[in-house]
């Protein structure tokens, strides 16, 4: 490589022409929300479910702007920044989960007219594996999109304050809950989907401007950038490694990246929530599926974005006297090119490309956690229905959930810096701890005769717990444990006692092992003797 010599970064910051984009691009978002609520809702149904209203295509771009988040924004060029393009795979794994998603749970979903599923648990397997069900969505929720507003805020953080530190990307953390909470309490569910089509118009362009603006900055002809990335091994997409910690290899995404889109697209209420809009269960397929597809070009560019970024700040031999100095840490590598190389104006779009999918994206997320309180807990507690305070109700469960949504993003902001891993892996990792019970459960439900109240709380609990013991710290401290106590036991020798043994997995097998072990304990249970009628949840 040659010895080219590196400039420093120009300050971090917006401009004021940054600031009126910006100005602009939330006016556009708030005259869309005020629109879509100038119909007040009238009931709690109609806050969470919209009637049933919504046009597939509508729910298909609101999926798209779930599934991709600021963890896409950030993460993902983070991926083909420091790997390759193996994150490319794991786009086989939605469409396989939105085939089953489409035609195993959601005809079931409909022809129960549940508002949740976990709704339809409970006519399978009692009340009590309701509620434990939809509070360990809750639970999981809350850790899946702490994370998410975690790397939302982080661009947020380096615009406003110049830098990423704790205290200051805390303080963009309320800011953005602030915000993502008075949106989502006005409007309800309807007023979300038709803001999520927005904004997924906004962060696709923005990302495309940002290949624009990255191309001219490198001064090397098409064919020279391709060579380098191919010298590189930046162009690999399918990995068949059978490495346990290959997180995007081949069997890693046809078995665990399966069950967690699964996990998302058949048990988790933010996910559900949306599908459940449509007024058939041959229109959520649809929008399901459309998700799935459009999300394979979206990830494409994202993946782009990083390849420029490691040719712009890896490779000062292409870069010759425009050569930067990169990032000391990977997760600033492209809000730090935003904030630094980008020029004024186009830094205002980023932001706002950024924040398309960062506190919009959360608001859906509050929804679906408030909806889910009400559905599955407050309605249940209080059976007479009054359609005034059930409104209100709904809307006190957004201010809640706004107000845990942000602690634990404050939470996963200290997690991920003290794991260290890289953003996408951490999004996906916090996931598992949920998801892995849960789909044990609902497979359970859904494909077998088994399984029980009894049986359905203790997998749920299973499933957590063989996530967690499976996190190599865990690991690794609880054998270092047993291999003490076996020496203290039988009067060995430290060496004797040494278990050699090393267990080091990437989140997707930790979720295959906890979900089939779940499974598994959820059948153990026999079928209930009587057979409920069903909920009287809000979709009665």
């Amino acid at each position: 490589m040659d010895e080219t010599p590196v400039s420093q970064a120009a300050n971090l910051g917006l401009s004021g022409l940054d600031w009126l984009v910006l100005a602009l691009y939330f006016a556009v978002l708030i005259g869309t929300g005020v629109y879509f609520a100038r119909k007040a809702p009238k009931n709690a149904r109609e806050y969470f479910l919209a009637e049933r209203s919504m046009p597939a295509w509508a729910v298909a771009l609101s999926l798209v702007a779930t599934m991709q988040s600021a963890a896409t924004f950030i993460g993902v060029p983070e991926q083909s920044y420091l790997r390759n393009l193996t994150y490319l795979g794991a786009s086989v794994a939605p469409m396989i989960a939105a085939l089953i998603a489409a035609f195993v749970f959601f005809p079931r979903y409909y022809a129960a007219n549940v508002a949740s599923p976990y709704e339809y648990l409970e006519s399978r397997f009692g009340s009590g594996a309701r509620t434990a069900t939809s509070w360990t969505y809750l639970f999981g929720r809350l850790l899946a999109s702490g994370a998410r507003t975690y790397i939302g805020a982080l661009p947020l953080s380096l615009a406003i304050f110049g830098d990423a530190s704790l205290p200051h990307v805390c303080i963009s953390i309320v800011a953005i809950m602030a915000f993502a909470t008075l949106y989502t309490f006005v409007g309800g569910v309807r007023s979300v989907i038709w803001t999520d089509v927005l904004q997924v118009g906004v962060y696709l362009g923005a990302a495309i401007v940002a290949i624009v603006v990255l191309w001219h900055a490198i001064p090397a002809s098409t064919s020279q950038i391709v060579h380098t990335l191919r010298e590189a091994d930046k162009l690999v997409v399918i990995d068949t490694s059978t490495s346990p910690t290959a997180g995007f290899s081949i069997w890693s995404v046809l078995t665990g990246l399966v069950l967690l889109n699964l996990a998302a697209l058949a048990t988790d209420q933010d996910m559900v929530q949306r599908s459940l809009t449509c007024k058939s269960a041959k229109h959520a397929a649809r929008g399901m599926i459309i998700a799935a597809l459009v999300g394979v070009p979206v990830v494409m560019v994202f993946l782009a974005i990083g390849l420029l970024l490691f040719v712009y700040y890896q490779r000062p031999d292409l870069m010759g006297a425009a050569a930067v100095a990169a990032p000391q840490q990977s997760k600033d590598v492209f809000q730090t090119f935003i904030l630094g190389e980008m020029p004024p104006g186009v830094r205002g779009l980023m932001i706002a490309g950024v924040l398309a999918v960062g506190p919009i994206g959360i608001n859906a997320t509050i929804n679906s956690m408030a909806s889910t309180l009400i559905a599955d807990t407050y309605q249940r507690a209080v059976p007479v229905r009054d359609a005034k305070r059930d409104l209100w109700a709904s809307r006190a469960a957004v201010i809640a959930c706004g107000g845990a949504l942000m602690l634990a993003a404050m939470g996963c902001a200290w997690w991920q810096r003290q794991s260290g891993q890289a953003l996408i892996d951490f999004v996906l990792g916090v996931m598992s701890f949920a998801y892995a019970g849960l789909l044990g459960v609902f497979l359970c439900a859904v494909c077998t005769r088994r399984g029980n109240q009894l049986s359905a709380i203790v997998a749920l609990l299973v499933g957590f717990c063989v996530v967690l013991w499976l996190q190599p710290a865990l690991f690794h401290a609880t054998k270092d444990a047993l291999a003490s106590a076996t020496a203290s036991a039988f009067g060995w020798s430290a060496d004797r006692a040494a278990n050699p043994l090393t267990l080091t997995m990437t989140f997707s097998y930790q979720l295959v092992i906890g979900t089939v072990l779940a499974f598994a304990v959820c059948c153990v249970g026999s079928r209930r003797s009587t057979s409920a009628s069903g909920s009287q949840g809000t979709a009665r």
